[in-house]
Formats: structure tokens, C-alpha cells, sequence
């Protein structure tokens, strides 16, 4: 059986989570605002009780800047100020993790996506099962054969889609390698990269479909007819640009190789005093149950839950991770805390 690395974005899911529990219902007594926190690490619990990885990291984006924001001034320029509720909570979560012993990363002038990236790409060189958790599209490029997105299909994180390639091609109409080039020509507005005007997907896909890249419909820009073929005649350079930003970086210099990646068993100690000073009482019974079988690992080396912990969920059907139970226990723990 192949070894399963996990890779999480941990900036797009605590911001999912940041907006999917109520702030002012996730608060110590001395105002530090938890709910992104809480919210990331009961889907993390989730993963490690359903997944069971043999090698886990999380990554996260250092500032908003980005050898992408040098190339273009405008790239995610659109996205709002990060609530200041939030901002306290990322050094609070990466303490969390560090005290799990969880291996953290960080690259100043990438994205989190890009360490994902390199991760995924040098796991599945070495033979592992990856499993890519991020709530970017830009990540659904990564899936193949040996690599799966699992992607929040919901507000929250509590339900996770599984992508597979079989899925990517249900759900898109083109292989994962193809999906950034219909992003490209479409344009993504949550990074603020206008794409080609009156282009859809259903259009992006047609001429992908016909000329197999981006390249390919470059190349016969003159053949394509109408509205949309003058545009695109005219606004080329768009998906061009979006298409160089969106390309994943999977060569990444980073100070850890796979094998560092493995689940250890946590600081119990350091969890119990963070736990007990961010008030996560049912948060903290949980962990230190994962904690007691074997200290966090099963006899293979596996991340692990106890057995006194709540029922697994059913095992995941193909082609959808269902977090149904979760997101019972997080409206039970809210009223709890």
C-alpha cells in the first residue's frame, strides 16, 4: 500500500473558516478572536481521522506580494483589506500546528499554492498517494493519477469535493493540465485577472476542445469567427498573462524533503497550555484522545484518532469527501464553548 501525503493551504482554508463561523461566537474571555482556528482545525481532524496520511504539511502565503504582483501590479489587487480579527488568528494557528507537529512552510515571493505544488510533484515522484487540500482552483492543475484535490464545495470547510482527473473532466469539460487555460481565457476574478471579453467557459472549452491548448488556439486565432474571435484577436495578451500567472511552481528550493514529512506524534504538553488558553475545551478532548492511542499513531505510522473519539463517517464514496458529521459537531461545540 502506497504512503499518503497530505498538503493543505492553511491561508484559503482558515479564511474559509474565518467567514463560515460566527467571529463573535469564537472568542476567549480576553477578546483573541478563534474561530478560523477552530473552524481549520476540526476539518483538520477530519482529514487526519478519514485519510489517515503517513506525511502532512501545511503552507502558507507570507504577505500579499509575490514575484506574481511584480509581474503584474494588478494580481489579486481587487481582494479587500484582511480583517484584523483574522490576522491575529494565523500565528495562533500556526503555533497550534507546530505544537500537533506539523511540519509548517513558508516561502517569501511565492504562494502557498506553489509549495503545494512542489510538494505534490515531488511526492508523486516518490511513490506517494497525494492529497492537495485548497480551496483555489488554480490547484485543480496538480490533479493526475497519483494526485487529488480535495477542494470545499460549500461555504466553510466542513464538505470537501474530491477531484479526482475523472471528476475534473465531469465537472470541467477538460483534462486537469488543461483547466488553467480555460481560467486564462475566461479570466478569475477573485485574483483580478480580466480574461478575454464575451469568452465563458462553455467557449473556452469548445476551443480547447478544438485545438487542444492555449497555444494551439493562438495559433489559429485567424479562423475563429465572430464576436468573440475579434476579441480575442484584440485582447491575446490577457490570456497570455493569465496564463504565465497561473502556472503552478513545482520546483521550489524548500528546507524539507519528503520523508521529513512524516506523522509524529504531538507535543501534548504545548497543545494542552495553547488549547487551554484559546478555551477549546471539546477541541482539546479530542486531541489529547488522538493523543493517548500511541500518542497520535497508529502502529504503521499513520496519523490516527482514538477509538473513544465520535463515529468515523462512512467511508467516502469516489467521487465526494462528506463532512455532514463535522459540521453537526462544530453547531454542538459552538454551543459547548
Amino acid at each position: 500500500m502506497k504512503p499518503t501525503l497530505l498538503v493543505v493551504d492553511g491561508h484559503s482554508l482558515a479564511y474559509r473558516a474565518f467567514y463560515a463561523l460566527p467571529v463573535d461566537s469564537f472568542s476567549t474571555r480576553d477578546g483573541q478572536h478563534t474561530n478560523a482556528i477552530h473552524g481549520f482545525l476540526s476539518m483538520l481532524l477530519m482529514l487526519l481521522r478519514n485519510e489517515k496520511p503517513t506525511h502532512l504539511a501545511v503552507a502558507f502565503d507570507t504577505s500579499r506580494q509575490s514575484f506574481r504582483t511584480r509581474e503584474y501590479t494588478e494580481y489579486k489587487a481587487n481582494r479587500s483589506e484582511t480583517p484584523q480579527e483574522f490576522k491575529g488568528q494565523i500565528g495562533l494557528l500556526k503555533e497550534a500546528l507546530r505544537a500537533m507537529r506539523i511540519t509548517v512552510l513558508e516561502k517569501e515571493d511565492y504562494e502557498a499554492d506553489d509549495i503545494l505544488a512542489t510538494l505534490a510533484t515531488r511526492g508523486a515522484a516518490e511513490g506517494f498517494d497525494v492529497l492537495v487540500v485548497s480551496g483555489d482552483r488554480d490547484t485543480i492543475q496538480l490533479v493526475d493519477d497519483d494526485v487529488t484535490l480535495l477542494y470545499p464545495n460549500v461555504q466553510g470547510v466542513s464538505q470537501l469535493k474530491r477531484y479526482d482527473a475523472e471528476a475534473v473532466v465531469e465537472r470541467y469539460g477538460v483534462r486537469p493540465e488543461q483547466y488553467p487555460e480555460v481560467a486564462a481565457l475566461v479570466g478569475e476574478t477573485s485574483d483580478n485577472l480580466p480574461g478575454i471579453t464575451k469568452v465563458g467557459e462553455k467557449t473556452a472549452v469548445k476551443w480547447l476542445g478544438l485545438y487542444g491548448s492555449l497555444d494551439g488556439i493562438l495559433e489559429h486565432i485567424d479562423e475563429i469567427k465572430g464576436v468573440v474571435g475579434d476579441n480575442l484577436r484584440r485582447e491575446r495578451e490577457n490570456a497570455i498573462r493569465n496564463r504565465r500567472l497561473n502556472r503552478l511552481v513545482r520546483d521550489l528550493e524548500l528546507d524539507v524533503e519528503i520523508p521529513d514529512l512524516v506523522a509524529r506524534p504531538m507535543d501534548e504538553a504545548a497543545v494542552r497550555e495553547l488549547f487551554d488558553r484559546l478555551e477549546f475545551k471539546t477541541l482539546l478532548d479530542r486531541v489529547t484522545k488522538m493523543a493517548a492511542e500511541s500518542n497520535g499513531l497508529t502502529a504503521d505510522g499513520t496519523a490516527a484518532l482514538s477509538a473513544e473519539a465520535e463515529p468515523a463517517a462512512a467511508a467516502p464514496v469516489p467521487q465526494a469527501l462528506r463532512g455532514d458529521e463535522l459540521a453537526d459537531w462544530l453547531a454542538r461545540s459552538t454551543a459547548a464553548e
